[in-house]
């Protein structure tokens, strides 16, 4: 499996940026999932890694090589990268085993290691029994498995899944959820995932690149980016719950620091000694009629053995968690703890602000 790394890297289409100067490494054998909203750039990162565009600036290595970049363009054919599409890109005419066996039968392998290394492939996506099948008599989710074994059947350096669940329903979406984690599991391969759905990001991969505007804004695990955001964007974007301006009044160390959020003084965990913004989820919200801090129910979801609430507090929108049903107008008291805290580089604490410690 192959190690990506992307340097100083940009693409501009009439002068405007659709990436600009990322620098990002994926290890080998990792899983990475690019999320950001439509048009952040995420889709033409990949394009770039599959070799389907040339870069503006910068480069990309593939184990250390030089792929694109530096007077240097390696076609896509010879990158040995796989590809899976949103639209499954099937030809309608040939079987599951002859769309399989495509890519082989294009790098002339022998008769007997393409059938070996086709059966293989299918008996890894669970395809065996629709061998003979034609695209048509099969299921969304399983022309997505076939795109999967054909693009697995090459043994390719690094697999480029874009987008590859958005065609699918629910409940096909979180069965191939499962397929795509077992498939990384058993072949350890080095996998770059586009998606705009954060469930699918969060779910799926070993680190995820939150993308905005051509540029990476936070790359990190999973649960750093849910507990730990970088700015408002990641805050906002990952994840459920609230993004709101805070003061700071005290602190026990420089990880520890205590804030006025919402009027109250809370705790919170930071890597920044000044921030401007703390992230507030669900779970660091408790209802408790001995709180404090008192906020309007503006709406109320049933999620299966516990409440989501919408909650207005001081004019910011809270998201909590609640084992009973609240009623719309009811108003509750709301404790806070564990929230993070970060600054954000939009909201820079003014030069010669003076902080006033409780």
């Amino acid at each position: 499996m192959a190690e990506l790394s992307f340097s100083k890297l940009t693409k501009t289409f009439d002068d405007a940026p659709a990436l600009n100067d990322i620098n990002a490494q994926i290890r080998s054998g990792e899983f990475v999932a690019l999320l950001g909203p439509s048009g952040c750039g995420k889709t033409t990162l990949l394009r770039l890694t599959a070799g389907f565009e040339q870069p503006s600036e910068g480069e990309i290595r593939v184990d250390g090589e030089i792929v694109a970049g530096a007077g240097r363009f390696v076609p896509p054919e010879a990158r040995e990268i796989g590809i899976v599409f949103q639209s499954y890109a099937l030809w309608p005419h040939k079987t599951v085993r002859a769309n399989v066996s495509y890519p082989l039968e294009v790098r002339r392998l022998p008769r007997d290691q393409r059938q070996k290394r086709v059966a293989e492939a299918l008996a890894l996506t669970g395809l065996t029994a629709y061998a003979d099948r034609m695209p048509s008599q099969l299921s969304g989710g399983q022309r997505q498995r076939v795109a999967l074994a054909r693009c697995l059947v090459f043994e390719p350096r690094a697999v480029l899944l874009d987008e590859p669940l958005a065609n699918l329903d629910l409940a096909l979406r979180a069965s191939m959820q499962d397929v795509f984690a077992m498939f990384h599991r058993r072949t350890g391969a080095t996998m770059l995932y586009v998606t705009h759905d954060q469930g699918e990001a969060l779910a799926l991969a070993d680190r995820v690149a939150v993308m905005e505007s051509g540029r990476i804004r936070q790359f990190a695990a999973p649960e750093i980016l849910y507990r730990e955001p970088a700015d408002c964007f990641v805050a906002g974007f990952v994840g459920d719950g609230a993004v709101v301006s805070a003061r700071l009044t005290g602190r026990a160390d420089d990880h520890r620091l205590l804030l006025n959020v919402l009027g109250q003084q809370v705790w919170s965990r930071s890597a920044t000694a000044m921030p401007s913004h703390v992230s507030i989820r669900p779970e660091a919200i408790t209802i408790s009629n001995d709180a404090a801090l008192r906020a309007r129910v503006t709406n109320c979801t049933y999620l299966g053995g516990r409440f989501r609430l919408t909650l207005d507090a001081a004019g910011e929108t809270l998201v909590a968690f609640a084992p009973r049903r609240a009623a719309i107008g009811e108003v509750v008291g709301v404790a806070m703890d564990d929230i993070w805290a970060f600054r954000d580089p939009a909201h820079e604490v003014r030069l010669g602000e003076t902080l006033t410690y409780a």
